[in-house]
């Protein structure tokens, strides 16, 4: 008789070694067969762990002791770390978090992509802290401002973050010193009532800050002195904006928008290109290793100056405008249409004549674009998590064009579309991953696939 594998236990503590990292950063230890998920784990140390939950197809545990510490194991400089949830890596060593990245881009690739291409490279970034030029601080009850506590909507009050700019710290506190002095609520998700939901704010290479509140109404009080305490907090703050969020739910920006004070948008430069970006448009929150990620998206398209092409979920133009010099024609696609405004406006700016872009769903646009006729020369997308709908993918496939270059910010979607690309003939043949997020387990990847015929 076959022998059964006893499960694990509830509350016993066991001895195992660290295999390497999950998705969400979670240590992975295998108990005789079975698949433990141990939060701030490095890879390489022998613990004692305790099971805390035992699920279906594997348990999570928690370290009671570590016999060896590994020489990848680092002190987290930051005190809210483990409480925070906007960090998963600042227990381990730069190198270490670039091979944990590297290595799920790898995994995803070869277990959903059905692929063996090799992730060329880990582009680490120059500068892992204080590098993020957008913030969005939730506003708990009471007027707490902070983070999220990891998969909970519970607000940890946080007074400075090393991944954000100091000036985006200076600027949430002003805030939450105007709703204490003015008695102004915070908005409480289980009744929907109260006033003030998220404080966002950019910041860009010159040091300049956009600051929005996000808000469960029409108007503030005390907005004068709102602005005050802001400019006076962050001097080099360019406007203070009110965006209008009256729906339930966890989406943090409304659609209508209101300027208090100054202007509604800010200036950056990115590869050598001024852009203007309004609240809502997307753009990279890691200016330098965004220009990093354009680079080997560029270097992947191979452009000669004779090609047309189409850049999907293209933002405020960011991909676009790099691509257009290099290409004879560029066409970009995005659904937010502030972002489409700043496109045409960026590209006006910067005095590219050779682009033009369309506002829509991205599946829409590249099926419509396909019944046109168009055969571009080569796509890039730059889609959120949940990666391409299947029928971009197809819309892409049916235009023909000789390369697809991928640029993607989950794995797992990545891996997907790999293979959703693979049944219409193309095939990746280049990878690489960017790391544009430190600190967190996220990681940006960029892959180009090629039609079978042109390899």
């Amino acid at each position: 008789m076959e022998n059964l594998r006893r499960p694990l236990e509830k509350g016993k503590i066991y001895t195992g070694t660290v295999e390497g990292y999950s998705s969400d950063g979670c240590g992975i230890v295998r108990l005789d067969g079975a698949v433990v998920f141990v939060p701030r784990a490095v890879r390489g140390e022998t613990v004692d762990l305790r099971i805390t939950k035992v699920m279906k197809s594997s348990s999570a545990g928690e370290i009671v002791k570590i016999h060896a510490p590994s020489p990848e194991r680092a002190k987290p400089e930051c005190p809210y770390f483990g409480k925070c949830g906007g960090c998963d890596f600042q227990h381990l060593s730069y190198p270490e978090e670039l091979w944990a990245k590297r290595q799920r881009v790898q995994d995803a690739l070869k277990r959903l992509g059905g692929t063996d291409i090799q992730v060329e490279e880990i582009l680490g970034a120059g500068a892992p802290l204080h590098y993020r030029n957008k913030s969005q601080y939730p506003v708990g009850p009471g007027g707490s401002i902070g983070f999220y506590r990891a998969r909970s909507h519970q607000v940890v009050p946080v007074d400075r973050c090393l991944i954000q700019p100091e000036v985006s710290d200076r600027t949430a506190k002003a805030v939450g010193d105007w709703m204490r002095r003015y008695k102004i609520s915070a908005y409480d998700e289980s009744t929907g009532k109260g006033l003030i939901r998220h404080v966002y704010v950019r910041v860009n290479a010159r040091g300049e800050s956009l600051c929005c509140v996000v808000a469960n109404g029409k108007q503030l009080p005390r907005e004068p002195e709102l602005a005050a305490l802001i400019q006076a907090s962050a001097p080099q703050t360019v406007g203070v904006v009110l965006n209008i969020n009256t729906r339930p739910g966890n989406v943090i920006l409304g659609d209508r928008y209101r300027t208090i004070w100054g202007r509604d948008f800010l200036m950056d430069t990115l590869c050598g290109l001024e852009f203007k970006l309004s609240v809502p448009s997307f753009y990279q929150v890691n200016r330098a290793q965004a220009e990093v990620l354009y680079g080997k998206a560029l270097e992947f398209a191979a452009l000669t100056g004779r090609e047309t092409v189409l850049d999907l979920y293209c933002g405020t133009g960011t991909i676009t405008l790099c691509l257009a010099r290099r290409a004879k024609r560029a066409i970009g696609a995005e659904i937010v249409p502030p972002a489409v405004a700043d496109a045409r406006e960026n590209a006006a700016r910067n005095g590219i004549e050779n682009v033009e872009f369309f506002c829509g769903d991205a599946a829409a646009v590249a099926a419509q674009l396909e019944r046109e006729g168009l055969r571009p020369d080569v796509v890039t997308v730059d889609p959120p998590r949940k990666g391409l709908a299947s029928d971009t993918a197809a819309s892409i496939a049916g235009m023909g064009p000789d390369r697809v270059v991928y640029v993607s910010c989950d794995p797992a979607t990545l891996g997907r579309d790999v293979k959703i690309f693979a049944g219409f003939g193309y095939r990746a043949d280049r990878a690489c991953a960017v790391d544009m997020f430190p600190a967190t387990r996220h990681v940006e990847s960029v892959l180009r696939l090629v039609r079978s015929h042109t390899v």
